[in-house]
């Protein structure tokens, strides 16, 4: 009788609590944290008839961001499709105040803010430009800067011209002890607040850059774990701030690896991001992947042609990408335009009936042969840099469509003499 009271006693304690977190967030608009993570209870019946309550293991992993609204979801959802706009593709120019300054003074600009301003505002304002991009990643510097065209800042700027505005949040790198070099990138700390932030200057995605390498004994499972992982939480803080999360695994391009290696490394780095991303609840619809091309190391002695290296990323994507994510949006890691734009292309031409689309997120290759026009001239060369990024923009586009013809030896890799 004594265990029949108490097993009652603690079921209506269980029931009552359960039942006031689930109404609490009933009002709210939205299930609140705390009511994910609470307990539900189950009825069941013994054989004697007699029923009791069992508690139910608690929502967590893989509930596809059940605690967003319907109205969350359907905006992450539209943002992550316009970037996945078919034919169209992100220019990233996020790098940070040091980053592009070291690229200026190498060509003889002095790195000022207001150089940083006009020389981003020409990306953004070349003419045509929208016709070819969905998105552009900033870095948090320019957020707050104006167009002197239409005086806006730059991220209502964007959206004016249908180009969805997105930040880089500013990370640091930290080399895991015992690995040989391997890192992790820190930045989890204030996070939510950083992209409230970021938000509010009208930025509505965000993007994470995790690197790895291909080597003795690399990546390793330590390195893809937390690497793969902190990318989830990312991707899970960002939702739940209303912003849609770019993931970006990024494996370097040097080394000696053949294709074969490099294919069987980012089959395990992807497979454990998208497990990751699934075991935090991320809402996978509202994400988009920009990753590494499946490439050989820059110094791999075996030659391969543009269509084996397409065919090795699309082996990869049908081998473990989720059909719910939208779009792909391919770095350009060190490949030049023609290189890049080359494998794109045909990857396009042989993905056949993958559900995804396929496009680009390119800086260097994009904008490298843009500084080396300042070379010898007093003054940005803004509208020379304009024309020529108009060109390139097209190149990009028609890859992205799986029309670009590459030219000679173009995509394909060439061993080193």
């Amino acid at each position: 009788t004594a265990c029949l009271v108490a097993t009652a006693f603690v079921t209506v304690l269980i029931s009552f609590r359960t039942s006031s977190t689930l109404s609490l967030a009933a009002t709210s608009g939205r299930v609140s944290r705390s009511a994910r993570l609470s307990v539900p209870v189950n009825r069941i019946f013994s054989p004697a008839g007699r029923s009791s309550f069992l508690p139910s293991p608690p929502r967590a992993a893989c509930d596809d961001g059940a605690y967003l609204s319907a109205e969350s979801k359907a905006e992450l959802k539209r943002v992550a499709d316009l970037i996945a706009t078919p034919g169209k593709g992100i220019t990233a120019c996020d790098e940070g105040p040091g980053t592009i300054g070291m690229r200026f003074e190498a060509v003889g600009v002095t790195n000022t803010e207001e150089n940083r301003r006009k020389y981003r505002q020409m990306l953004f304002e070349t003419p045509g430009a929208a016709d070819y991009l969905s998105a552009a990643i900033l870095d948090p510097e320019t957020l707050h800067q104006k167009s002197d065209t239409s005086g806006k800042l730059f991220p209502e700027a964007l959206k004016d011209m249908g180009v969805m505005p997105g930040v880089k949040p500013h990370l640091k790198v930290y080399t895991l002890p015992g690995t040989g070099g391997e890192t992790v990138m820190q930045g989890l700390d204030s996070l939510a607040d950083r992209l409230r932030e970021y938000k509010a200057a009208g930025a509505v995605f965000a993007k994470w850059r995790s690197p790895l390498v291909i080597g003795e004994g690399q990546p390793s499972d330590l390195a893809i774990q937390a690497n793969m992982n902190d990318l989830a939480r990312y991707a899970l803080i960002c939702q739940d701030e209303g912003l849609v999360p770019i993931v970006e695994p990024d494996v370097s391009l040097k080394g000696d690896h053949d294709l074969q290696t490099a294919m069987v490394a980012n089959v395990r780095i992807q497979s454990a991001l998208y497990k990751a991303m699934l075991d935090h609840g991320v809402y996978m619809e509202g994400t988009i992947l920009k990753v590494n091309m499946v490439n050989p190391g820059k110094s791999c002695p075996k030659p391969y042609s543009v269509e084996d290296i397409a065919e090795a990323n699309v082996h990869v994507l049908r081998q473990c990408m989720p059909v719910s994510i939208p779009g792909v949006n391919y770095l350009s890691g060190g490949q030049n335009l023609e290189d890049a734009a080359a494998r794109l292309s045909i990857i396009n031409k042989l993905k056949k009936n993958c559900p995804w689309n396929l496009s680009f997120s390119w800086s260097a290759a994009l904008q490298m042969p843009l500084f080396e026009l300042c070379r010898g001239k007093s003054e940005i060369p803004l509208s020379e840099m304009s024309d020529l990024y108009a060109k390139e923009l097209k190149i990009a586009a028609d890859a992205a469509n799986g029309v670009h013809t590459p030219s000679g030896t173009d995509g394909a890799h060439v061993p080193p003499s």
